[in-house]
C-alpha cells in the first residue's frame, strides 16, 4: 500500500485513475481549489480531499510529504501561449522543485501522443516542453503518452453524438486526420501498474509508454460511429483548412470552452497515432480495448451494425 498524491484527481481521467488506485490498495490525495469540485471522488475510501492550489509551489511542498509517489493529469486543450506554458511548462517545474525539495521522487505524468517541440500547436509544444522539464529532474519519472482518450462520460464521442441529434450535418475540419483512441479505463490501469511494485512497476521507470488503442479511425469515421450509436447518425461533410479556421475562430468566441479551437486545428495537421519510438500499452501487461468495441455500450444504442467496413462506408 502507498500513499499516492494525484494532481488533477477530480477531472475525467482522474475519477477513473483514483478509483483505480483505491482499488488496488492505494490511499489517495486529491488536491483541489475548491472542494466542491472533488466531488465525483470524495466518497470512495481511503481517498482524501485537500483545498489547495496545485500551481503554487509553497502549497505543493505542504502536500508532498507523506506520499511515496505523485500522479500528474492536470492539462489544458484549449488556451492561449501563456495558459498552454502556467499548465503544461510551469506546473511541471513547479512540481520538479517541489518533489526534489521534498525527497518524493516517484512521478507518473501523463502527457499526450503527438508531444513535439516543433509541433504545429501550442498544445503539442507546450507539452513537449514539460516532459522535457521532467526528464531533467532527479526523479522516478514515467511519461504516459495517451492518443484522444474515451469512455463513459468522456467529451469527445459524446460532443459528437449530441451534435449530431440536433444539426442536420456535421461540417467537419480536418476530417481525414487519423487517430489511435485509447479507453480511459487502460489508461487508468497503466498509472496504477506503473505505481505497483513489481517487476512491470520498476521497469516503467524511465519510460515514455505510448497509449493507444488497437484501432486507427478517422475523425470522421468517429463522428459517423458517434452519430450511429449515440443518437442519429448525420452526413459528415469535410471542411478545407481555411473555412475550419473559420468556423474555429466564430467557436472561440462564444461563451464556455469551445467546441473547436484553431489550436485544435493546428495539432490536426498531423496524425494522432502511435509512432513505435516508444514502448505501448503491452509493455505493461494491457491489451488495450477497441473503441469499436466500448463505444456502442456508454453512446446509448446497442446492437446495430458495427466493424471497421461499416464506419468506412458511411452508410446505416
Amino acid at each position: 500500500m502507498s500513499n499516492i498524491l494525484v494532481l488533477g484527481g477530480s477531472g475525467f481521467v482522474g475519477r477513473h485513475v483514483c478509483e483505480k488506485l483505491v482499488r488496488a490498495g492505494h490511499r489517495v490525495t486529491v488536491p483541489t481549489r475548491r472542494a466542491v469540485n472533488a466531488a465525483p471522488v470524495q466518497h470512495l475510501p481511503g481517498l482524501t480531499v485537500r483545498q489547495a492550489n496545485v500551481h503554487d509551489g509553497h502549497a505543493l511542498r505542504q502536500l508532498l510529504p507523506g506520499h511515496d509517489a505523485v500522479v500528474n493529469l492536470v492539462a489544458i486543450l484549449h488556451g492561449d501561449e501563456a495558459a498552454f506554458e502556467r499548465t503544461h511548462v510551469a506546473l511541471p517545474t513547479t512540481l520538479a522543485q517541489a518533489c526534489e525539495a521534498t525527497g518524493v521522487r516517484r512521478l507518473v505524468h501523463i502527457s499526450a501522443l503527438g508531444a513535439d517541440v516543433r509541433g504545429p500547436s501550442r498544445y503539442q509544444r507546450s507539452k513537449a516542453r514539460g516532459e522535457a522539464v521532467l526528464r531533467s529532474a532527479a526523479l522516478e519519472l514515467t511519461i504516459l503518452q495517451p492518443s484522444v482518450i474515451f469512455g463513459a462520460g468522456d467529451r469527445f464521442l459524446n460532443l459528437f453524438a449530441q451534435l449530431q441529434s440536433v444539426f442536420p450535418v456535421m461540417p467537419l475540419a480536418g476530417a481525414d486526420t487519423r487517430f489511435q483512441p485509447v479507453w480511459v479505463e487502460d489508461v487508468a490501469e497503466a498509472v496504477v501498474l506503473c505505481l505497483g511494485s513489481d517487476a512491470v512497476a520498476r521497469a516503467s521507470i524511465g519510460q515514455t509508454i505510448e497509449c493507444a488503442g488497437p484501432d486507427v479511425l478517422t475523425l470522421a469515421e468517429l463522428v459517423r460511429l458517434a452519430g450511429r450509436y449515440g443518437s442519429r447518425e448525420r452526413p459528415v461533410i469535410p471542411l478545407p483548412q481555411s473555412i475550419g479556421r473559420v468556423q474555429a475562430m466564430a467557436m472561440e468566441c462564444l461563451p464556455g470552452e469551445p467546441l473547436m479551437s484553431r489550436d485544435n486545428l493546428d495539432s490536426m495537421r498531423v496524425d494522432n497515432v502511435a509512432s513505435g519510438r516508444w514502448p505501448g500499452l503491452d509493455s505493461l501487461g494491457i491489451r488495450p480495448a477497441s473503441v469499436l468495441a466500448i463505444a456502442p455500450s456508454y453512446l446509448g444504442q446497442r446492437g446495430g451494425r458495427s466493424g471497421l467496413l461499416s464506419l468506412r462506408s458511411g452508410r446505416r
